[in-house]
């Protein structure tokens, strides 16, 4: 049975600084799916060769508490500084990943890849809320470079497959999890299709950042979010296209705990978000040392 579609929505532009950004979810549908409370999409930019590169100065530095950023790279290069004093740059195809526990300050920059000639950036940022008994935890930080991540081709030459977070058959992400969840990016050649099997019970949502796609053959375009109902079921994915396509499929067991959100900061209360600033404005989660040697360091 083809799983039903029982909402689509479009992000809305919610740039940042100089970071043209759409904000896709949440949205009037849902607060959350699965553990994933937020979404920001950073559409594919072409720089010119001799646009300069964006450094890290303090000026975007911000805080964070009760959940984990992961900052998926499509193309270009991430850096990121935080105050426990981690340092590391990501490229095209990886990800990066911050559990801000009981609060952290971090700093970002995206760059295109020094590695690369496409002069491209392309990125998400995911923010997934943290169970209490984790956002009382201290803070952390992770690199996955896009050779650390577990990839699988399609039967019949259709395209791949990568598991950017969670599980997929005998495939296994590197970034840390607190409950059931996944994302996954499928990439799909042209005239191609792939049947993604769903469990039941858990949250499922879909996103096209490249190009139109028919999901259980109805079209959508490039920019839609479609979120799924919770019964076991087929996605039945086809690319009707001329040109390869991709779709970031993410979701996991549904977040059970009351869900409080304002700002930079995640909790299950009120009290909690009372407290998460007056620790941050009263200097607790530390500040970025940008001049000395960082924990993590480039890769």
């Amino acid at each position: 049975m083809k799983k039903k579609i029982v909402f689509t929505s479009q992000g809305h532009r919610a740039d940042v600084g100089e970071y043209k950004i759409y904000r896709i979810f949440p949205n009037g549908y849902s607060q959350a799916i699965g553990p994933f409370v937020f979404l920001d999409y950073v559409p594919p930019v072409l720089h010119a060769a001799d646009e300069p590169r964006k450094t890290i100065n303090g000026s975007g530095a911000h805080p964070h508490r009760g959940i984990a950023t992961l900052t998926y790279v499509l193309n270009g290069e991430a850096d990121h500084f935080d105050s426990n004093g981690h340092h590391a740059k990501v490229y095209s195809g990886g990800a990066q990943w911050m559990k801000a526990g009981t609060g952290i300050i971090h700093d970002e920059a995206m760059n295109p890849d020094a590695h690369e000639q496409d002069r491209l950036t392309h990125a998400f940022q995911f923010w997934i809320n943290l169970p209490a008994k984790n956002k009382a935890e201290k803070p952390d930080y992770l690199p996955v470079q896009a050779n650390e991540m577990q990839k699988k081709s399609l039967e019949n030459n259709a395209g791949s497959l990568k598991v950017v977070s969670g599980k997929y058959g005998e495939m296994t992400s590197k970034i840390p999890t607190y409950l059931q969840q996944f994302i996954y990016h499928i990439r799909l050649e042209a005239g191609k299709q792939f049947f993604l099997n769903s469990e039941a019970g858990l949250e499922y949502a879909a996103f096209l950042p490249t190009n139109f796609l028919a999901v259980n053959d109805t079209q959508f375009k490039q920019g839609e979010l479609l979120m799924f109902d919770t019964d076991e079921g087929i996605m039945e994915l086809s690319n009707t296209s001329e040109q390869p396509a991709d779709i970031i499929v993410f979701g996991g067991a549904p977040y059970t705990e009351p869900i409080v959100a304002h700002g930079p900061f995640v909790m299950n209360s009120e009290k909690e978000i009372a407290t998460a600033y007056n620790d941050f404005h009263s200097g607790k989660y530390g500040r970025i040392k940008y001049d000395q040697k960082a924990v993590a360091t480039e890769s």
